[in-house]
């Protein structure tokens, strides 16, 4: 198998592991905009590539598709899915499978409001979130909600521009100032990690890891300890089997007072998925299985509770 890792950027891990999984019959090629992502060091290959916005990109990867006989491709950054699953036909005449889910569930991935409508319509317990300020100052008039809130992109990832907000008069101001906001509720519970990933042959939800989210840095686990409950195993899988996710997929959920709220879905591997596959949840493989046209069986939850994460400095140094 030969797979494209897109925006490589920092995530060395995820770049070792494919390339411990494809081994010696295969290769893994990465790419990025900049020669200073040293996570295109780790593969067998790298392209620097323009900017996912600049016209014709599209068109370098289908040429590096072609170039290297890919098999596979992904993205490790939020605002690239939609676009991969975009143009999953043109992947798919290519020979290449996209690893991702569709473009209608990667644009409610990102777009939180429409998450928000999505979980509850389906009577999944999430967040009370808000564009317009006035219904949300009613609500709080109301006592259906209280400070402190977040105010944030209504389209967003890496937990940029997002405020925490104790008062009226800050939510005014950044609304006057910014446009496309919405006012969340503050979640005070336990906030959990899971790693899944949804078989792309069966479409059932094949491996679940948890964790407790211990400390956070620039919107991703920084350190976390893995933990089992069944109930959350199967809010997890019906959640995912419902939504139609297809591949790897990181939930941020919260334990509040016993009952699980589901919060965001990044349709990618996340910041903290080494923890999964140090644990024994390796998606590389899974993957591999599916793009070889084999289904993976279930096994969900299978690894060992209580194994912590710890995210620690590393340094690459390049002459060039």
């Amino acid at each position: 198998m030969n797979i494209l890792i897109l925006s490589a950027g920092t995530r060395n891990k995820v770049v070792q592991y494919f390339k411990k999984t494809v081994g010696a019959t295969g290769k893994v090629v990465a790419t990025d905009m900049s020669n200073l992502a040293p996570a295109i060091y780790e593969a067998d290959k790298f392209y620097l590539v323009p900017r996912m916005t600049a016209p014709g990109y599209i068109d370098v990867i289908f040429d590096i598709c072609k170039t290297e006989q890919i098999n596979a491709v992904l993205t490790l950054i939020d605002p690239e899915l939609s676009l991969l699953a975009r143009h999953k036909d043109a992947f798919k005449a290519l020979g290449v499978t996209v690893v991702g889910s569709s473009y209608e569930l990667c644009e409610r991935a990102l777009d939180k409001m429409q998450m928000y409508r999505w979980l509850t319509e389906r009577g999944y317990p999430c967040a009370r979130s808000y564009v317009d300020k006035e219904t949300f100052f009613a609500d709080v008039a109301a006592g259906k909600i209280a400070y402190p809130v977040f105010v944030k992109p209504v389209c967003g990832s890496a937990s940029v521009a997002i405020s925490k907000v104790y008062d009226r008069e800050t939510v005014e101001l950044l609304f006057a100032h910014s446009e496309n906001l919405m006012i969340q509720e503050f979640l005070d519970g336990q906030e959990i990690g899971a790693d899944v990933y949804i078989d792309m042959i069966s479409g059932e939800v094949v491996s679940v890891f948890t964790k407790k989210k211990i400390v956070m840095r620039a919107g991703e686990t920084d350190k976390a300890v893995s933990f089992k409950d069944p109930k959350l195993f199967d809010l997890i899988c019906r959640f995912a089997k419902e939504s139609g996710w297809s591949g790897q997929i990181d939930i941020d959920i919260f334990d509040i007072d016993g009952t699980y709220y589901i919060s965001e879905v990044n349709p990618r591997f996340g910041g903290g998925y080494p923890h999964a596959y140090e644990c024994g949840c390796d998606h590389m493989a899974l993957i591999k299985n599916n793009i070889h046209g084999h289904a993976n069986a279930p096994s969900v939850g299978n690894y060992d509770e209580g194994v912590y994460m710890m995210k620690h400095n590393e340094v690459m140094i390049k002459r060039m």
